[in-house]
């Protein structure tokens, strides 16, 4: 019992919105949503954040899982060809640079806490730029380490891309506290459809098409809008 208190304590911390890995930083696209006017209220923004969390289930969420396997079995070079493979399904810039940024915060983090060979090579890797450094490569490790489950890491993460999207929200969309927490009850009742799928994914299984997202994405690049870096 106090094995899994401990543990579930480590979920909250990592699943945290003021977990320090720089996720205040992005908004995943919804700030040009909401300044194009796709996205004006508490329906739109639902449906906006489902389409993002589903977006990354099937390619964030099968890469974190790969990950959290391969770390516990001990394999680095299998971690370090999911870095590089995620990264391909990126197709815009901002999207690259959110992972990587906040994968090696969430690195050089963990490193402060754990004592593992993996950790420390994967650290070295990206310091070198032999590897991304992607942030659910991240997590994967670091729920691996944790001794957590396989399932609590596919929460957190869908967790982080929701909530992101909706902290985001607060500042740039016209809804409200109450709106934001009733869109994330809902959406949370739709996890564990998403992991059923997700858990037995391979890389020829992986996808993330939703080009509507990566349209707003190259208008952000180009755009004046700036409060967030996504």
């Amino acid at each position: 019992m106090d094995k899994r208190m401990t543990a579930l304590f480590h979920l909250l911390q990592y699943s945290d919105a003021t977990f320090p890995v720089g996720t205040f930083s992005f908004s995943n696209g919804l700030e040009t949503a909401s300044y194009e006017k796709l996205v004006h209220d508490a329906p739109t923004l639902e449906q906006y954040a489902r389409s993002a969390a589903r977006q990354a289930a099937f390619s964030d969420g099968v890469a974190a899982l790969k990950a959290y396997r391969s770390c516990k079995a001990g394999d680095y070079n299998a971690i370090r060809e999911i870095d590089s493979r995620l990264m391909l399904f990126k197709m815009n810039d901002e999207a690259r640079l959110m992972l990587k940024r906040m994968g090696k915060k969430l690195a050089e983090l963990a490193s402060r806490i754990f004592t593992s060979e993996i950790l420390r090579q994967w650290l070295s890797d990206i310091e070198s730029d032999l590897t991304p450094g992607s942030y659910p490569v991240a997590q994967g490790i670091v729920f691996a380490l944790s001794d957590l489950g396989e399932e609590d890491l596919y929460v957190s993460h869908q967790y982080g891309v929701i909530n992101m999207i909706l902290g985001a929200a607060l500042r740039c969309v016209r809804v409200s506290h109450y709106d934001t927490q009733e869109i994330l009850f809902r959406l949370a009742a739709e996890t564990p459809d998403l992991y059923d799928e997700a858990r037995d994914m391979d890389f020829g299984d992986m996808n993330c098409f939703v080009p509507e997202m990566d349209i707003l994405a190259s208008l952000h690049e180009k755009g004046s809008m700036r409060m967030f870096m996504s």
